[in-house]
């Protein structure tokens, strides 16, 4: 398993002290997080700038990697997204590790999807070729993502091009969220899918909570740091500063809310979250989705 973050605001914000600094900070949890789990498989730093993901991963343990603080240190963005990994599919090399970018999307994922390899030779036949092309590794992860934005290219979302409905993007991951799960029940019966996604287009950030821990916090004003001291807001004065952070568990002493399982939490830089939940579903229903996708 792996550990997500998540970050959206309406101001450029210095992330380093969650990443590195924090009572439960990213790079911590890569040699021990809440549960006693190591994560040592790689690691991975998103930030967006100029509405597109600048991606630097490593095949190593963050905790063991100076590069880690480091990128940690100069990002400074609107939009991250971070993953430290525990390998299950795939091995730890730099083609596997998270997070994946492909045009204007980045997606993390925390779990494994149960009976990958029976399910892996269908997924691909449902992805789009000019997608499927630009797969470089072996995880179920990668495979997701474009299968996933195969699903929204159909629905009319270009991959290259920013969009704020909501409603849509919901609609569309909520689906192959339960599609997936339930696929993998009849693939591998008694073995539950962990599917706890991250995904952004540097206008939203969708979280899907799906049998694994997932928590969010809600930051409103500007705050001096309580690791640090200072603020890390490039503040405007006359903006009211909003920022919403999800995690795979609590990263500082804030009021942490757990999101909860079988549902979708959504928002936007202004930080107007939604929540969602996301009905189990039956093999008849997926097998009509399948057929439609």
């Amino acid at each position: 398993m792996c550990r997500l973050y998540g970050f959206i605001s309406n101001e450029l914000t210095k992330v380093e002290c969650s990443l590195v600094h924090a009572q439960n900070a990213l790079m911590h949890q890569s040699r021990s997080d809440l549960r006693g789990i190591d994560h040592p498989d790689g690691w991975g730093i998103v930030r967006y700038a100029e509405g597109m993901p600048l991606a630097e991963r490593r095949a190593t343990a963050a905790h063991e990697d100076i590069w880690f603080s480091v990128t940690a240190e100069r990002t400074y963005a609107h939009v991250v997204v971070a993953h430290i990994r525990k390998a299950t599919v795939g091995q730890p090399r730099l083609e596997n590790t998270h997070p994946f970018c492909h045009g204007c999307w980045t997606l993390a994922h925390n779990g494994t999807v149960a009976g990958f390899d029976h399910l892996q030779s269908e997924l691909e036949r449902e992805t789009d070729p000019e997608l499927l092309v630009y797969r470089k590794g072996e995880t179920d992860s990668e495979l997701v993502f474009y299968w996933l934005l195969t699903r929204l290219k159909r629905a009319g979302i270009e991959v290259d091009r920013p969009q704020d409905d909501m409603s849509l993007l919901v609609d569309i991951v909520g689906r192959a969220v339960a599609d997936i799960d339930q696929r993998s029940r009849q693939a591998a019966p008694g073995v539950i899918s962990k599917l706890n996604l991250l995904l952004t287009n540097g206008r939203l950030l969708l979280a899907a909570c799906w049998n694994h821990t997932l928590y969010f916090v809600e930051r409103r004003g500007i705050h001096d740091c309580e690791i640090c001291g200072i603020p890390h807001v490039h503040h405007q004065r006359g903006t009211p500063y909003r920022a919403l952070v999800v995690a795979s568990e609590p990263i500082s002493p804030e009021a942490w809310q757990e999101i909860p399982n079988h549902s979708i939490v959504i928002t936007n830089q202004a930080a107007d979250l939604r929540t969602y939940p996301v009905p189990r579903r039956d093999s008849a229903s997926a097998c009509r989705e399948a057929r439609s996708s």
